[in-house]
């Protein structure tokens, strides 16, 4: 399969606040297109706008962002109206040589719910319910739990994935202690007779192929297979992204 081709710089667009979109995705707020100066203390990024002004914006990302925090990119915020916060700013968007790269963690959980209630997701159908953070175990929180008489219940795990080399997407960026315990509940909801999901959702169009990142965190890619042999599903999608939306767009094969 090949991937879609890069997108050029466009200008900064005004956009409504970000909402379900009619062809299936969600609309970006308006963006502000600047310039990366850096990305540092995990959270914060210093961004120099068209007109000079620099100012600090939120990283919504704990992971390292390898490959796409690299200084001198072009970026894209959006605005806070809420006086109340910090920094108002918030980066969503880099572009790549080969694609433009959502790196808001927040996005993709929103995503797949949306395309679990719009029938776009074909081994997540006939669901009747979708339900968000849902409280596993004593001390666990899983993204969505579906739900259904006749199909029972689905317990999803939804990872933002930003690496690609050479087309194929890796996951984590950095070691996740947090990534391991969830491939342990989503185990545990298995043998509790549910079905258990770890999506990854690759926010960039450059990917043809998903693998654990063995290299970055061993621990784990040997978890996630142990969760694959004992019945955990494993779905991979990337999005179709522009200046306007972000959308799912097509399953990804793996490899393990």
């Amino acid at each position: 399969m090949t991937g879609q081709a890069g997108l050029p710089n466009y200008l900064m667009k005004t956009m409504p606040p970000r909402s379900q979109g009619t062809d299936g995705g969600l609309a970006w707020p308006r963006l502000i297109r600047g310039t990366l100066i850096s990305r540092y203390q995990r959270f914060k990024a210093d961004v120099r706008l068209r007109n000079g002004r620099i100012v600090t914006a939120h990283c919504p990302n704990s992971g390292s962002m390898k490959t796409c925090s690299e200084p001198g990119s072009t970026v894209y915020l959006s605005r806070s109206s809420n006086p109340g916060r910090r920094f108002p700013h918030t980066w969503e968007l880099i572009q790549m040589p080969s694609s433009l790269v959502g790196v808001n963690t927040g996005i993709p959980n929103r995503l797949v719910a949306y395309g679990v209630r719009n029938g776009q997701i074909q081994a997540l159908t006939g669901y009747e319910k979708v339900i968000r953070e849902v409280k596993c175990g004593a001390d666990s929180r899983l993204d969505l739990m579906l739900d259904s008489p006749n199909l029972g219940r689905c317990f999803i795990e939804v990872k933002n994935c930003t690496l690609v080399r050479d087309r194929v997407a890796y996951f984590p960026d950095a070691v996740t202690s947090r990534g391991l315990k969830h491939l342990v509940e989503l185990q545990a909801q298995v043998r509790l007779g549910s079905r258990g999901v770890i999506f990854f959702l690759i926010q960039r169009m450059d990917a043809d192929l998903f693998r654990p990142a063995d290299h970055i965190d061993p621990a784990y890619g040997q978890e996630l297979r142990a969760a694959v042999k004992t019945g955990v599903e494993l779905l991979a999608y990337d999005v179709m992204i522009d200046l306007e939306r972000i959308a799912l767009n097509r399953a990804i094969p793996f490899e393990l």
